[in-house]
């Protein structure tokens, strides 16, 4: 009695200890091996692991060839499609209990929670640093990623390159032509500008019309330069959104650190002071123009 009464004290603990991971930064898979193990210490030992849905197998799994009776649990979210199962080989001449159900039950609940709070987080993380709008970085996690590469830089004695970017007379857009369209009009630029940065360049949007690129391994200012003049050139090409064709442009400017600034205020200065500077008659929305056979009567003061 008094052995039962412990071990059940330690699967209590041992649940207790996975319900803080659970709120921690303990990776999922190490949870979830853990919960398998409160399974198989329930079922005497037995085999048991999980298969969450479209991704890993962890766990001790039963093996096959050994005659085992399988059971089978699904994990169940509280909405949606399934998120995975819990399987256990059993002694082959064993017969179904409630203990065996309440096991797996335990093992289910627990691997729910797990993985949809590690879901949420996800998804919580991702609308923190991501731009709902245009599907890439947003300020918060623009300036986070600067300061990192200042001093990752720093410490290296490296070269990197900011890219500003402001579109031109985006405030035509949304009055002429409407803020859905404006919208759709910034999905679009900020795709073609995906298509222009590598790999290792982090694409911004600041806020309203303004992104910025962040170059990292670089060697000199004309590698900023090549993506900075791919960026531009990427308005070249009208962009078609709902019914119009709109004939758009973007004033780009850049800086280099350590070379023009040491400081990201600097850094984020210097190009904006650039761009405006830089800004000729060529550099202006051009037209906001129903596409041809729409049935639009907006017109183009351009």
């Amino acid at each position: 009695m008094a052995a039962r009464t412990e071990a059940e004290a330690s699967l209590e603990r041992r649940r207790s200890s996975i319900l803080e991971n659970i709120n921690g930064a303990t990776p999922l898979a190490e949870i979830i091996e853990q919960i398998t193990e409160i399974v198989s210490c329930k079922l005497d030992g037995a085999p048991c692991c999980c298969q969450i849905a479209d991704g890993a197998r962890l766990g001790v799994c039963p093996p096959d060839g050994e005659n085992l009776r399988i059971v089978q649990m699904n994990i169940r979210g509280r909405s949606g499609p399934l998120l995975g199962s819990f399987i256990a080989g059993l002694r082959p001449l064993s017969k179904p209990s409630v203990l065996e159900t309440e096991a797996l039950a335990v093992g289910a609940g627990l691997a729910t929670l797990a993985i949809e709070t590690r879901r949420l987080y996800s998804d919580l993380l991702r609308r923190s640093e991501f731009d709902l709008l245009t599907d890439i970085q947003n300020r918060f996690s623009f300036d986070k990623r600067l300061d990192a590469q200042i001093e990752e830089t720093r410490l290296n004695a490296g070269v990197f390159g900011l890219i500003y970017v402001d579109l031109d007379e985006f405030k035509q857009v949304n009055d002429e032509c409407g803020h859905q369209v404006g919208d759709l009009y910034l999905q679009a630029v900020a795709t073609r500008m995906k298509h222009q940065v590598r790999s290792v360049d982090l694409l911004a949007r600041l806020g309203g019309d303004e992104f910025a690129v962040l170059v990292p391994e670089v060697r000199k200012r004309a590698d900023v330069e090549e993506i900075a003049l791919r960026i531009e050139r990427s308005f070249d090409e009208p962009v078609a959104v709902a019914e119009y064709v709109l004939h758009a442009s973007a004033s780009v400017g850049i800086a280099i650190y350590p070379e023009d600034s040491l400081t990201k205020d600097g850094l984020r200065t210097l190009p904006t002071a650039r761009c405006i500077k830089q800004r000729t008659p060529r550099s202006r929305l051009r037209g906001c123009w129903p596409k041809p056979g729409s049935h639009s009567t907006l017109k183009s003061d351009a």
